[in-house]
């Protein structure tokens, strides 16, 4: 029986020739997504800042959002966001930070049932007062700075210190352009989107693994070939597995933002963003950073081949 081959035999593209091109982009995208977090900042939602989010579904078959809006701006509750998804039945109602604390936080809920109940059913309230969101912040900040630390103790003794400063680059490239991503959208900035890092951060350093325990196994066979061509060769034959994994993820997350509701969308469209730059940084950024790290061919130190390679470079 014939398997199914995504990607033909003995490929043999030439990855590693672009690295005069994605070291320059990488850098350039780095840069603007620095400079729009600086500028735009994060669309906090209501777990970060502090509010109520109420989600409702009408229990007729339409309703009125201008009628809906002007009726929530009558109760004088400041800051709110009305927004329509799903089925066209759904609206998702965000009311700002009330002062006087936790308590004027409730208000808002019994206010909202009070002119909404008769004709939505209430179908998700959540209330965030304004230390919570703090500690939100902090824990938030807390988990993706303590992910990122395990992740590189990690890499740093399973691999040599050139695979691990790789690894490292390519996992801070992959954060940066995610911050990035969301400073110029705007999607709203939550603990799913939180969740969302983590998991891009995990992807990427899986994504990365695999080629570097292929270049690994690679380094040690062939002992006379330049670095340039131990890793084309690497990249080519994990090829396959790369393609398959990332195309049934992002077909999964494709799935997911289109009928997985307001809810969830801002995590899924972040997951693709993710999913397509970690693929990127796997293959054009952890991969031929080897080459000027000075990797050598054979067991652990920088060959002549390799120091050759980096000088012509």
């Amino acid at each position: 029986m014939k398997l199914l081959r995504f990607i033909p035999d003995h490929t043999n593209f030439g990855f590693m020739r672009f690295r005069r091109v994605s070291f320059p982009f990488s850098a350039l995208a780095s840069i603007v997504a620095v400079v729009a977090f600086l500028m735009f900042g994060m669309n906090v939602g209501i777990d970060f800042k502090g509010g109520t989010v109420v989600e409702m579904q009408a229990k007729a078959d339409k309703f009125d959002a201008h009628s809906i809006r002007e009726t929530v701006h009558k109760l004088n509750l400041g800051e709110v966001e009305v927004q329509e998804f799903g089925t066209g039945r759904d609206v998702l109602l965000r009311v700002g930070l009330q002062p006087g604390g936790d308590k004027a936080q409730n208000e808002v809920v019994v206010k909202l049932r009070s002119v909404f109940e008769d004709k939505f059913e209430f179908r998700r309230v959540e209330v965030v007062g304004p230390r919570v969101s703090e500690e939100l912040v902090q824990n938030g900040i807390i988990g993706v700075l303590l992910a990122l630390l395990a992740i590189l103790i990690y890499l740093w003794f399973r691999y040599e210190w050139e695979f691990a400063v790789g690894a490292t680059i390519a996992t801070m490239h992959d954060l940066v352009l995610t911050v990035g991503f969301f400073a110029i959208t705007q999607i709203q900035f939550d603990q799913t989107s939180i969740a969302s890092i983590l998991t891009i951060i995990g992807y990427s350093v899986n994504d990365t693994v695999v080629v570097y325990d292929r270049i690994r196994e690679l380094l040690r066979k062939y002992k006379k070939i330049p670095i340039s061509e131990i890793l084309d060769l690497s990249m080519n034959t994990t090829l396959s597995r790369t393609v398959i994994t990332s195309m049934t993820t992002i077909i999964a997350l494709i799935a997911l933002a289109i009928f997985g509701g307001e809810v969830i969308r801002g995590f899924c469209l972040s997951m693709l963003f993710g999913v397509v730059i970690g693929t990127y940084s796997s293959i054009f950024i952890a991969a031929p950073i080897l080459i000027y790290l000075g990797v050598r061919v054979g067991e652990g130190t920088a060959s002549s081949a390799a120091k050759a390679e980096t000088a012509s470079t």
